[in-house]
């Protein structure tokens, strides 16, 4: 189905959730330059919130994450968090609406569920919410009784589980325990809650994993009725994730390895009636994500493909990013600085990147690519990337037809290699990302 190409996939590429990347954010981003872009959005707006804490901090995970072990900074961080959705809900037109509202982490349910009801009460009664798609990030193995009260009160339609793999032995090389049972009570506890759109977070490449591993853990996935699976490369970046070193990297598989097993998840989820979604997620075909991607709106954000087409995106607490279409904002990733901030009643933005019209324009072309698998190129844009696509249309991996690029089937594994042409940073930044595959 796919043919392999090593040097094409030789360099690492991000994962392009944002254009330019958080590899360029600079500190010269203020909190006015955050103040400005608020005070200037209209229309549909989402909320993200980060969590940055959980119960039991996993080795592979990348997240902004700590443990939520000491009830004082997890209550003080919590404080912070009320204080920024007022200062930024001040700041918000009254012409725009909260159409969708994201929790994540870390892991939301790593605060009591008490606690949770008061940060939604805090959203709805200081912004102007508007009948919104709430989406909730769970860790199974704290997902205890209570949760389902407080997710069916909320309206939370959407869920997302980290499963990573059924396999015990897989799950101990990656600090990640969590029997079959835990995964089948989660399941049950939010149906019964009303989410009626479930994710499951999979991965392959992990150390010691053989292909039947992955089968076996796709076989469950698919057998619990998740509407929504997103299948992806474990990235081991030690010199990034210091926690990473507890994984046995000689255990790792090879790139070719990781490839066949890329192309076996895309096969056996597409054998079992789910959509392919852009080169990692596949969704049913009833799921609003799978409808999106039939109807050409998919798109591409923070929280990977979606369908949520608002064109602005406040991130709310440590770390978390904004996005509005002249300027990307991050806030302070430390939570101590973060509480530190707000009690200053200052907003926390501490890096970030200017929008320019050509990161705008390129940032389209690499999204559409990403989602749509073509895009319009010509001009400047076309002259300067032609000589870089070239090795990509020599394999037949995409052509250029009536001004538009596009992508071959085969070329799911290399979407991000081939969006990374349009990507000028890419060419000068000496940050390593991820596995291209």
């Amino acid at each position: 189905m796919w043919t392999y190409h090593p040097e094409l996939l030789a360099t690492p590429v991000p994962r392009y959730t944002s254009f330019p990347t958080a590899a360029e954010f600079h500190s010269r981003i203020v909190p006015a330059d955050l103040a400005n872009a608020i005070e200037a959005a209209e229309g549909d707006v989402s909320l993200y919130l980060h969590i940055p804490f959980c119960e039991r901090i996993c080795w592979y995970c990348g997240c902004n994450t700590g443990a939520a072990n000491r009830h004082q900074r997890l209550s003080s961080y919590l404080d912070a968090l009320h204080r920024e959705i007022t200062l930024v809900a001040e700041r918000l037109p009254a012409s725009a609406r909260i159409r969708r509202i994201a929790f994540g982490g870390g892991s939301p349910n790593a605060i009591a569920p008490h606690d949770f009801v008061r940060l939604f009460d805090s959203l709805v009664l200081n912004f102007a919410i508007d009948n919104p798609t709430v989406s909730i990030e769970l860790d199974p193995r704290t997902l205890s009784g209570g949760w389902e009260t407080v997710i069916g009160a909320v309206g939370a339609t959407h869920a997302s589980l980290g499963v990573q793999t059924f396999s015990q032995r897989l799950q101990e090389a990656i600090g990640r325990v969590q029997p079959i049972g835990m995964i089948e009570s989660s399941v049950q506890l939010l149906r019964e809650a009303g989410i009626t759109s479930l994710n499951f977070d999979l991965m392959y490449g992990l150390p010691g994993q053989s292909e039947n591993d992955l089968a076996e853990t796709l076989d469950r996935a698919t057998a619990f009725g998740a509407d929504r699976i997103a299948l992806f490369g474990y990235a081991h970046v030690p010199h990034l994730i210091p926690r990473q070193r507890r994984i046995d990297a000689t255990a790792l598989p090879d790139q070719q390895q990781r490839f066949a097993m890329a192309e076996q998840g895309y096969r056996q989820l597409v054998q079992a009636e789910y959509q392919p979604i852009g080169f990692d997620h596949f969704a049913l075909p009833q799921d609003p994500l799978a409808q999106a991607a039939q109807t050409g709106q998919l798109r591409r954000n923070f929280q990977g493909f979606t369908d949520d087409q608002a064109p602005v995106l406040i991130g709310l607490g440590a770390s978390a990013i904004s996005k509005f279409p002249g300027v990307l904002v991050q806030n302070e990733k430390n939570s101590g600085r973060y509480r530190m901030l707000l009690s200053q009643d200052m907003l926390p933005a501490a890096h970030g990147i200017e929008r320019s019209a050509d990161d705008q324009r390129r940032g389209e072309v690499i999204e559409q690519l990403l989602c749509q698998g073509r895009a319009p190129v010509n001009g400047d844009l076309l002259a300067q990337t032609a000589d870089r696509l070239e090795p990509f249309m020599r394999e037949g991996l995409c052509r250029i037809e009536d001004g538009q690029l596009q992508l071959a089937p085969s070329a799911v594994p290399y979407a991000r290699s081939i969006a990374a042409q349009f990507d000028p940073y890419r060419q000068h930044s000496p940050r390593r990302f991820s596995s291209a595959v």
